[in-house]
């Protein structure tokens, strides 16, 4: 069978250089790899409150750095979930077939809605419509983080239970957990993951920072005592802005070390900020002209076209199965 990978994105928050580095730019990469569906999961930013204007302004831009970034429709399907109503007429069903222990024991859950004033339903149960979101691909490998994982193995148990239950109809998906070595630290506190949701916005490098703002953050980056640029173990600050370094720069560690030695934090740190700043100059004038063209909508509405040529069949598989009446 064709290798099938589904990838889901949240329309919220500023993507950053570790969402690139450690997530899309895996996904651009592996576009010559069997089939892969990228879908921007707006059904599911709506489990918690969202302003309707930010919302839609959001689920563009995401649209936009994907394809900036080198997502191509051409070879992959790109297309926003709310576009495709297969995904809530099937995540209706897998709420059917989840029993109410299997959703508690949903971690995630216990997480989000933890001192919040308004939890909602679908925040209790979306991993069912994440579960859907897969299975009406025939979806064979999901690239999750370890705190998602546990949510695709959900959507095995549900496949599993159908296929037992009405006859062999999902594919069993596999969870994907990128190797450690693409994340990108705090710039503030480099023990911790940047972080799109971090208070300190000196901590993150956004896509969509503008030069002077990535040569700002990187010279106030936290570094170590010591003036040697040289990877550390004990030494977070240094060896994070000579990972971020290497990923933009195409140079390795070891080229890094041989390059500074005998220089100081100043001088490396004005490198990375230039190696950053060039990648984000070619990315930005892409992610720019996306987004005053009229094809970013015509690239959607094509890609949820093309979604529901596959989800659509799966669909009706499943209605026939469990006695929908066809009309």
């Amino acid at each position: 069978m064709q290798k099938r990978v589904f990838s889901g994105i949240q329309p919220s928050g500023n993507l950053h250089i570790g969402n690139y580095i450690g997530a899309i730019k895996h996904w651009v990469a592996g576009q010559n790899d069997g089939l892969n569906i990228f879908c921007i999961v707006d059904m599911h930013a709506i489990t918690t409150p969202q302003d309707p204007k930010i919302l839609n302004e959001k689920t563009l831009e995401i649209a936009a750095i994907l394809l900036a970034a080198g997502i191509d429709p051409e070879k992959s399907i790109l297309f926003v979930q709310s576009q495709n109503p297969d995904h809530a007429n099937l995540g209706w069903i897998m709420n059917c077939m989840a029993s109410m222990g299997q959703m508690n024991r949903m971690t995630q859950f216990k997480d989000k809605s933890e001192n919040k004033e308004f939890v909602s339903v679908g925040l209790f149960d979306y991993p069912a419509l994440m579960a859907a979101d897969i299975l009406l691909y025939d979806t064979t490998h999901v690239p999750v983080g370890e705190d998602q994982k546990q949510h695709v193995e959900l959507a095995r148990d549900l496949a599993e239970r159908f296929n037992s239950k009405f006859g062999e109809t999902f594919t069993l998906p596999m969870p994907v957990i990128p190797k450690v070595g693409g994340r990108v630290m705090s710039l503030v506190d480099p023990t911790k993951k940047m972080s799109k949701s971090d208070p300190n916005k000196n901590a993150t490098i956004y896509l969509l920072d503008s030069e002077e703002e990535v040569i700002k953050k990187i010279k106030s980056a936290a570094t170590d005592s010591g003036s040697e640029i040289k990877k550390d173990v004990n030494k977070h600050g240094i060896s994070n802005l000579i990972d971020i370094y290497s990923e933009f720069s195409g140079l390795t560690v070891e080229e890094i070390e041989t390059k500074f030695a005998g220089k100081n934090y100043g001088e490396f740190k004005q490198a990375v900020a230039e190696s950053v700043n060039n990648f984000l100059k070619n990315f930005q004038e892409k992610y720019n002209n996306l987004r005053q063209s009229s094809d970013l909508k015509n690239i959607l509405k094509q890609g949820s076209e093309k979604a529901k040529e596959i989800s659509g069949k799966k669909l009706e598989e499943v209605y026939e199965k469990v006695g929908f009446v066809k009309i």
